[in-house]
């Protein structure tokens, strides 16, 4: 499930006339770099929420041959996460599947963080595992982190400065979201429970995390690509 209906208010002007996903970054879009993870996993179904200039990304997307896309049209309401996930739960069925931001990805990762994920998850253990990120040496963290890990992996919410941010992207059960009776809600609560269930856990990425929540962090970005291509 691939989040792209969001409005992208932190960078205004740029999405008054482009949808965040479709913003470049050292000559790739948000979406695609996404999508270009998954496609290397070998995922091969990607659904995709839309919202704000949706035709935009719709159109863009008919140039992907692989992930197969399938659009979850929600022109009519901006649902938030949990309620774009919600909607989309016919579509998903009832197997644990991958959730994604499109506003950051990895560079020079030493194999494929999607995969190393599922390798971890354990369905009787977790009821989701997130792609960490190390809050100090990321690129674009302008907050003091997400979370902190116990010797066994389990992700622990404290106060204060954490290690490790949350990545973006995710794998859960469909099953959590099962009696929901709200239409629009926020994905973050149910993370939350599960922390506190001691059921959801973490794995940190390799290589070198990129988020790019502002147009200056755009800039930022590519000359940290550029950097390590030096």
């Amino acid at each position: 499930m691939v989040f792209a209906a969001g409005l992208g208010t932190r960078m205004r002007p740029l999405t008054e006339k482009m949808p965040k996903p479709l913003v470049s970054v050292a000559g790739r879009t948000l979406i695609d770099r996404a999508l270009d993870e998954f496609e290397k996993a070998g995922v091969e179904t990607a659904i995709v929420n839309v919202h704000h200039l949706a035709d935009q990304i719709e159109t863009h997307l008919l140039g992907r041959a692989s992930p197969r896309i399938v659009i979850s049209d929600e022109r009519g309401r901006l649902l938030d996460q949990g309620g774009g996930i919600k909607k989309a739960l016919p579509l998903i069925g009832d197997h644990p599947f991958y959730v994604c931001n499109t506003d950051a990805f990895w560079v020079g990762a030493e194999g494929s963080n999607i995969l190393a994920l599922a390798e971890f998850f354990d369905a009787d253990r977790m009821d989701a595992a997130l792609l960490l990120a190390p809050t100090n040496g990321s690129v674009g963290v302008d907050w003091d982190g997400d979370f902190d890990l116990d010797a066994e992996g389990r992700i622990v919410r404290r106060d204060g400065r954490k290690p490790y941010v949350y990545s973006g992207v995710g794998l859960m059960k469909p099953q959590l979201f099962a009696g929901v009776a709200a239409d629009v809600f926020k994905l973050a609560p149910f993370f939350f429970d599960a922390a506190g269930k001691g059921r959801l856990y973490g794995v940190v990425s390799s290589g070198l995390w990129l988020h790019v929540g502002t147009i200056a962090a755009i800039a930022d970005a590519e000359r940290a690509i550029a950097a390590r291509r030096r």
